[in-house]
Formats: C-alpha cells, structure tokens, sequence
C-alpha cells in the first residue's frame, strides 16, 4: 500500500483550484438513504438549510477568503455521479441488503447535482443559505461543512513550510495512533468513523479511516463516508438525523400533529427499511418526551441513538424504557456518536458492557483532532462546532430541541412554542465543543 504524503501535497497547492468535493459520494451514508425516501414521499416539500457556528468567538469570515469559498461551492455544483459509483449503488450490499436503492431513485440519481446557494458576510460570520426542494437541498449539508471545515484548515497552515507541516502530520499521526493503542484493549468494542462533516481534511480522513482498518481489525466496522466505503471496500454506516422530524414537524398544523411528526418520521422509514436501518434518533424534541409518547412498537426496533444527552444517562434512560415495554436490553443496540473521544468511549463501553449491545461512531475527534500538533500554536487548527441544518420547509419554520439547550436550533419564539408542547424536562444544558 502507497501511503500518501499529506504533508507534500499540502504544502503543493499549485493548481488553480484545488477542490475539496470530487465526488456527490463523498458524504455521509444517511443522506442517501434519507435522501430516497424524501424522493418518494415528499418530492414537492422545499427546504432551506442554514450554516451556523455554534463557536460564535471565531469569526470564520475572517479566516476564509470569500473568493476561495465561492470557488469550492460553484465547483461541487459541477460534479455529477460516476458510471463506477452509479454501478456501485446498484450492487453493492448494504447492511446485509442487495439493491436497497431502487432502480427509479437510481434513474433519478444519475442527473443530479447540487443547487444554487446564497453567500453573504455579517459580523465577521457567513451566512450561507440553500434554498429549494428538500431532496436538493440536504444534499448540501456534508459537502458545504466539509469545504469550509478544510478551507480553515488550508488557511490556519498557509504560513507553514514544508518542515513544519511534516512535524505537524506526525505529530497528529501519533496522537491517532496512541487512540488506537487504547482501543485494542477493548477487543468486543465496535467503532466506526462518523467525521466527514467536520474533518480536518478529506486526505486526513482516509489516513485515519486506514489507520483504524490497521490498528483495531474486526473492531473497526467502518464508516460514514460513501466514497471512502467505496474505495477502501468498507460497510457504507448511517441511518437518519433530525432534519426527518424537524421537517415533518414544520409542515404540521395542529399541536397533535406536532406531537406525532417524530412516529411519523418512523412510519416512514419503516416503509422503505428494515433491519438493522430501524435506529431510532429520539432526542429531536426532547428525548423524555419522545418516549412518554412513543407507541409501543418503537420498541421493536433495533436501536436508539442517544445523541444530546450526557451519553450514560441518557443511555441508562432507554435501557429502563425497554425493560418498561418488556424487551431485554441485551439483544438491543445502543449508538453513541456525539463528540466522542477516546475518554469517553472507554467510560461508556465499561459502563454498559454485558447490558446492551453498542457502537460507537467517533467523529470531529477522530478525523480533526491537531491540538497541540503545531510546532507553533495555531488556534485555527482547533475543531470549531459548525452544523448545517434545516431552517425552514415550505415556508413555516423548523426547530430542533435537542436534550442539551445549547445544541437547540430555531427562532426563539418556535423554540418556545415547541418547549410548551414537547416540555423541558431533563434537558441538560453542556459545553459544545465540536
């Protein structure tokens, strides 16, 4: 195997442009699954996504050139998928199912490409908005997080030579290494990569995704990213996020109608996926409120994500709701995904190990972690909490609740409305650092 040298071609930014999207394949494995059943249910709902950085204190404006910004996203409008990853699609398996994409979905695949975009600067931030028909406009999220996620990056080390850059990249190569050492003292433990979002870069990415191939085995169970899945021949891993139930509870005219849009959302999916795709991601509007309510079939279903909430409780909360509704919490799988680090994965795989199944999908603090990595401290390097999310759909406003308040999204006043109906109770409100 050739191992690339990141730090060589970094520093050899020579052509015009050099694009950070290549490929319509190079995002996250929910978004296509997502985006099919969005393409047979709701092709007429428009959607508008919305970049927000949630670390206010950077001034992303100033940190990236607007021109070199502009170049990337008018580029990644250019790219349409390839004959070889059409073809790949179609054959490939996908959590143990042959041709989970519909040959019509496919057909209608083919010719797409991302929509127009609206860029503009205020207060040292982008606004960055993608207006259009929902099943255009999710396509943007993960490419336009990772374009200006790496744009960062190519800024914050433009001042460094090639020297500086190689102690850089070994130095980041180590501190990976000595996660990975960690982890193999849990051979049961399942990871997978969950950070094409916000990653330091798509070559850091692919260095970390085959380190992790290398370093754990059979305990790497493989990643998020399609077009790595592709090229590394990996398991394409993701079920759905909350842009699901944020639009659907947008659309909504009543309070009950509000109160159901998160069923509705698992109605849905059910009707396209089985298996192991039923994951349930409960903390939209509020974790306790979702299973104060759920019907009891949700219970049936594989898993839960616990995403918001402080990662043992809100685990221990959906262990209870089982036992509750009957089920053995053993056969059950719990997904851990939200700013994982090693610290974190080895307190919650000792405190759950023997009770439920679980996976942990480990993002920002595996694909961009270069704290300390610089021969000169460079603040810019660090990983900033920047998110991509639903707005609003067909006109009405979406919020998201969340379990932890700092991570809730909206106009205060829906905020408020959806606090009324969903409730409050154990948000817990933490730091969010990436």
């Amino acid at each position: 195997m050739t191992v690339t040298d990141i730090a060589r071609r970094v520093y050899n930014h020579t052509w015009k442009l050099d694009p950070i999207s290549r490929s319509l394949l190079d995002t996250d494995f929910y978004k296509l699954l997502m985006l099919q059943m969005i393409w047979g249910l709701y092709p007429d709902v428009n959607a508008t996504f919305t970049l927000k950085n949630r670390t206010r204190q950077v001034r992303l404006a100033d940190e990236i050139d607007e021109g070199e910004l502009r170049a990337q996203l008018d580029h990644a409008r250019t790219i349409r998928f390839s004959k070889k990853e059409m073809i790949w699609l179609a054959g490939n398996t996908f959590y143990g199912r042959k041709q989970i994409f519909s040959p019509e979905f496919l057909d209608w695949l083919a010719g797409f490409q991302l929509p127009e975009y609206e860029l503009s600067r205020r207060d040292g931030q982008f606004e960055l908005h993608f207006h259009g028909r929902w099943m255009e406009t999710t396509m943007w999220e993960i490419p336009a997080l990772a374009i200006i996620n790496e744009l960062r990056s190519r800024a914050a080390m433009r001042s460094l030579g090639p020297f500086a850059l190689d102690v850089l990249y070994a130095r980041a190569k180590a501190k990976v290494w000595e996660k990975v050492e960690r982890l193999r003292k849990y051979p049961d433990i399942r990871i997978s990569d969950f950070g094409t979002r916000r990653r330091h870069s798509f070559l850091w990415q692919r260095w970390c995704v085959e380190a992790l191939k290398e370093g754990i085995g059979e305990s790497f169970t493989g990643t998020s990213n399609v077009l790595l899945a592709m090229d590394l021949d990996l398991e394409a891993l993701g079920t759905n996020a909350h842009e699901l139930p944020m639009v659907l509870a947008a659309l909504t005219e009543t309070e009950n109608a509000l109160k159901a849009a998160p069923y509705q959302v698992l109605k849905d999916w059910q009707s396209y996926y089985g298996g192991n795709l039923l994951i349930v991601l409960p903390d939209t509007f509020g974790t306790e409120a979702f299973l104060d309510n759920a019907p009891d079939w949700v219970a049936d279903w594989t898993g839960f994500r616990p995403d918001s909430a402080p990662p043992i409780e809100g685990g221990e909360r959906i262990i209870s709701w089982w036992r509750e509704h009957g089920r053995d919490p053993r056969e059950k799988l719990l997904i851990f995904s939200d700013a994982l680090d090693v610290d974190t994965i080895e307190r919650v795989y000792r405190h759950f190990e023997g009770r439920v199944r679980m996976a942990f999908g480990w993002g920002t603090n595996l694909t961009n972690d270069f704290e300390g990595c610089a021969p000169d401290k460079i603040d810019s390097l660090k990983a900033i909490s920047l998110v991509c999310k639903v707005s609003e759909a067909n006109g009405r406003p979406a919020v998201k609740l969340a379990d932890n308040p700092e991570k809730a999204t909206g106009e205060p006043d829906e905020i408020q409305r959806y606090l009324d109906v969903f409730g409050s109770r154990n948000r817990v409100r933490q730091p969010v650092e990436v």
